[in-house]
């Protein structure tokens, strides 16, 4: 049976300038978001949140998907200091605490206490919309038969344009007291390993992204 490249499981085509290229010549832009502890705010607190956050949903023209991952914290890099600490420990009593001390952390991440949430806003534009066919159509004008292509001026068209609506969700957001920051090339190279490697996220380093995947 002839091996098929993974590649052609994946939705999208390529990862460039901080935007998510679709087989579909559609695009989307990635904004981690920030949380915050509402049940720490008081009641006023929490009502204001709750109209700030209704009153952002109701001012998007546009779709959006929010993602919550969860997953159990990596701390392999911490797990590697603890290791250093305690081979340069002269202390014996020490040495032997920093050693107690990881196999304990250790307990905790196979059982899965020490969990880690990221949220995601997934904001889409199409090519459509970047060369002004759903416009045309309502003046009236004619779209036309040939098949839409991503030129260089089409892509720099369209990720102004999303960048426009990333912008403005993140200002949305930030009205609700979270921050929200777009994600660059590399870090949507990261986040799309990580889901599609869900355990060797949890564990060890993730792998070294080649300069020249980066655009």
């Amino acid at each position: 049976m002839p091996k098929v490249p993974a590649q052609q499981f994946l939705e999208f085509s390529q990862l460039r300038n901080g935007v998510v290229v679709l087989k579909n010549k559609s695009f989307r832009g990635i904004l981690m978001v920030s949380s915050l502890n509402f049940d720490l705010k008081s009641e006023e607190e929490q009502r204001a949140i709750i109209y700030q956050f209704q009153s952002f949903l109701n001012s998007l023209d546009f779709s959006c998907q929010i993602i919550v991952q969860s997953r159990r914290l990596n701390i392999t890099g911490y797990f590697d200091k603890l290791k250093e600490l305690e081979e340069k420990q002269e202390n014996e009593l020490l040495k032997v605490q920093t050693a107690e001390y990881q196999k304990f952390v250790e307990s905790l991440v196979e059982e899965g206490t020490i969990m880690k949430k990221n949220f995601y806003v997934i904001i889409p534009f199409t090519l459509s919309e970047a060369v002004g066919i759903t416009k045309g159509l309502l003046k009236g004008v004619l779209p036309t038969k040939k098949p839409l292509k991503i030129t260089e001026e089409n892509f720099k068209r369209c990720r102004n344009q999303l960048w426009q609506r990333m912008e403005f969700v993140a200002i949305g957001l930030r009205r609700c007291g979270l921050t929200a920051l777009p994600l660059t090339t590399p870090e949507l190279i990261e986040l799309f390993w990580s889901w599609h490697h869900p355990k060797e996220a949890e564990v060890g380093y993730y792998p070294e992204i080649l300069p020249e995947l980066i655009k």
